[in-house]
């Protein structure tokens, strides 16, 4: 396991992680008024099985959580998974009523 740091990067809209001080990853995300949308994350090919991943999911999702202000949706496949094998964070993840749309 790597020692990564995350960064919040408000204006980019997305989560960066460093080794020593050099990014090599992020999680992109898209913010509503009650949601925030990960889109998309990317970990350096260079870094990949050394926990940068899921060191940049746990503490996005944990910096939510701090907030308190959004539900997640998570549209990116990895952060998806990543909340799918861990149930401890499956309560951010926002769910849509039911539709009561009729023909």
């Amino acid at each position: 396991m790597a020692d990564v740091q995350v960064k919040k990067n408000e204006d980019a809209h997305r989560y960066e992680a460093y080794i020593d001080g050099e990014q090599v990853g992020f999680a992109e995300y898209q913010l509503t008024h009650k949601l925030i949308v990960f889109t998309h994350t990317e970990v350096d090919d260079r870094c990949e099985g050394m926990g940068v991943g899921s060191t940049l999911a746990r503490e996005a999702l944990d910096d939510v959580r701090r907030e308190g202000t959004h539900e997640v949706v998570p549209l990116c496949p990895f952060i998806k998974s990543w909340i799918e094998h861990h149930p401890d964070y499956q309560d951010l993840v926002h769910v849509a009523p039911h539709s009561t749309a009729k023909d």
